[in-house]
């Protein structure tokens, strides 16, 4: 059975700048959004469950 992990639509943050360093890239699939350091996209990525990465980014954003 495949990951689905390669079938993945990988994106950055309108934030990064354009040289490309010191980011992540997410990918947002049914169940869960896939992160992964867009500096070594061969490295494993991991997955949290959409309402974790919900709580995630309210959090983050009231910082």
């Amino acid at each position: 059975m495949s990951s689905g992990k390669s079938e993945l639509a990988w994106f950055k943050s309108s934030y990064s700048g354009s040289e490309g360093d010191s980011c992540v890239e997410v990918a947002i699939a049914d169940q869960a959004v896939h992160v992964r350091d867009s500096k070594d996209v061969a490295r494993p990525a991991f997955a949290v469950g959409r309402e974790g990465w919900g709580q995630f980014v309210r959090f983050a954003s009231e910082r």
